[in-house]
């Protein structure tokens, strides 16, 4: 009953009811919500649609995902602050897709990691976050980074190049070999919208400053222009097909058009719905619900700690499900929730998801009433939006305090992630780095349980000292299959001229089922060398797992005692 209580609550209830049903709910609330969602609006704007162009699709695509993704999430999620829509953690990811399958194997691919995402929190696995170490999460994102701003160099300095390859060292190549074809205008161009955004930073204003950055950065083109210095724009890179058969400049002014998957088409107009396809776009798909998964809860667990607040991983996991699998029907790419975005939004007063669904409400407004004005945005001003948001996703003070701080192997597991995310490939990154870290958490713990020969020690033995050929040994720590050989060959090293051994182990708070085989082997050794093993003050957890392996005692081999006093009584009427 209580399980069917948990999913029913996972799947209906949102934080939209949490925020709106539980606690009144009036005009002050509403209006500092929509203030809210319109500064995180203007913001998403031009970052919706550079993080489109990033991945290798039109503009009018990323503002379809934050309108569409954007709306359910706040709908159906289970964080009240948090905003979803596009984010530059996907863009190594997505980029290959549409490389190889074109917008419409995007589509698919976001659809199926939606389905992943439902899963996960239907298997409420909304908790899984706790178990990746932070040097691995500061890695990838950190490789990211690295690799968006990489991304953005083509465009922030006006080369000319066409198409970069899929790898990083051959894009950084081609990148290199094409500086000479550098163009100034674009260049001065992105730079005035760069120096704008670090700028307006330190004016305090409540003005986010994404918008007078891009306002500034149009004007620089369009002055350049005027003077015979044309720069590369959304309206004269891109361009949209109208009813009647002609072609419009930047993009379209109405709501995408509702499309079932089987429409969605490869480059070459195949269809996308075989086996071969599925299981070709299943990693990515994978990589982009884990990915989603990771940012949405760690963005949650940041607002969390801003506002004093607690989310609902799981349902937070089925919002963002959700959003995947109903935005790509409509043109929308993989979403998730944008740290950036959603701390503005707290920041700008936000009270509940209903500034979510604002700033989705002026994603639609700008695609309908602004898009002839958003083709005046230059593709050098674009980059540099991306290039701020690469720099703030990389958390450089985080990795140079870890650099200088931590342990050596969290610095290891920390460089190794950014290096593989940067040269072969996220998932990797993040698989090599947990069992990297796993298989060094584990040594470490290992190192820890340790035997000491306690014999002499009256605190533990009393007045009484053992008789004649009898040891007292405590072992410390879990024995696990890492430790567990160890330990006991070590403990068969004193058997040789013993009766017996005590083994006290008050401070074993672990046995498994490697350090079961450990032990027994070990008791089988002893017995062979005529050393009587007497095991002490077991805690529950390693009785319970003799208990269930049927361990029994054996008559002048081995005994099992409830605690130290009785095994040294025991001994001693031996003797």
């Amino acid at each position: 009953m209580a399980d069917r209580s948990h999913l029913t609550s996972l799947r209906f209830a949102s934080a939209l009811t949490a925020a709106c049903l539980k606690e009144p709910y009036g005009r002050e609330r509403l209006l500092r919500d929509v203030l809210a969602g319109l500064s995180v609006g203007i913001i998403a704007i031009p970052l919706s649609m550079a993080l489109a162009v990033a991945i290798g699709v039109s503009p009018q695509y990323g503002l379809y995902t934050g309108m569409i993704a954007g709306l359910v999430i706040a709908l159906t999620g289970g964080s009240r602050f948090s905003v979803s829509g596009p984010t530059a953690a996907f863009v190594v990811v997505l980029q290959p897709v549409v490389y190889q399958f074109g917008l419409g194997g995007l589509l698919l691919a976001t659809l199926m990691a939606g389905v992943i995402l439902v899963l996960m929190a239907l298997a409420r696995l909304g908790r899984f976050i706790e178990y990746i170490p932070e040097p691995v999460t500061l890695g990838f994102t950190a490789g990211i980074a690295i690799v968006i701003a990489t991304l953005q160099l083509r465009d922030f300095l006006g080369l000319q190049v066409t198409d970069l390859p899929p790898h990083y060292l051959e894009k950084l190549g081609t990148l290199v070999t094409a500086l000479p074809s550098l163009h100034w205008p674009s260049l001065l161009t992105g730079a005035v919208t760069l120096a704008v955004l670090v700028g307006w930073r330190r004016l305090g204003s409540a003005v986010p400053g994404h918008l007078p950055a891009v306002f500034a950065g149009v004007a620089v083109s369009l002055l350049l222009s005027q003077a015979g210095h044309p720069v590369d724009t959304i309206g004269s890179r891109f361009s949209f097909s109208l009813p009647d058969g002609s072609t419009g400049a930047g993009i379209p002014p109405f709501f995408p058009a509702f499309a079932l998957p089987w429409q969605w088409l490869t480059p070459d107009g195949g269809s996308l719905l075989n086996i071969d396809t599925l299981r070709a776009l299943l990693p990515a798909a994978f990589t982009i619900a884990m990915l989603g998964a990771i940012e949405s809860l760690l963005c949650a667990v940041v607002l969390d700690g801003m506002s004093g607040r607690r989310h609902n991983a799981n349902g937070e996991l089925l919002g963002q499900g959700l959003g995947n699998l109903v935005a790509p029907f409509f043109g929308g790419f993989a979403a998730t929730a944008a740290l950036a975005r959603s701390a503005a939004n707290y920041r700008a007063g936000a009270t509940s998801p209903v500034a979510s669904m604002v700033h989705a409400l002026v994603l639609m407004v700008a695609v309908l009433y602004l898009a002839r004005w958003l083709s005046y945005l230059p593709m050098a001003s674009m980059a540099a939006l991306l290039l701020l948001v690469a720099w703030n996703m990389s958390e450089a003070h985080k990795v140079r305090e870890l650099l200088a701080r931590a342990p050596k192997q969290d610095v290891l597991i920390l460089l190794v992630c950014l290096s593989l995310t940067v040269l072969f490939d996220m998932v990797i990154a993040i698989a090599v780095g947990i069992v990297l870290a796993s298989l060094l958490f584990m040594q470490q713990i290992a190192a820890m349980t340790r035997i000491s020969d306690v014999s002499s020690q009256r605190k533990l033995v009393g007045d009484t000292p053992l008789p004649e050929g009898w040891r007292l040994i405590k072992i410390s720590g879990p024995l696990f299959f890492a430790a567990a050989e160890r330990v006991f060959d070590e403990l068969l090293e004193q058997c040789p001229g013993q009766r017996g051994l005590i083994l006290y182990m008050d401070g074993v708070s672990l046995l498994d089922a490697g350090g079961l085989n450990a032990f027994l082997k070990f008791a089988d050794l002893a017995a062979r060398e005529g050393t009587e093993i007497v095991v002490a003050d077991l805690q529950f957890q390693p009785l319970r797992t003799l208990a269930r392996a049927n361990v029994q005692p054996r008559p002048g081999q081995l005994r099992f005692t409830g605690t130290l006093a009785e095994a040294l009584e025991t001994v001693g009427q031996a003797a």
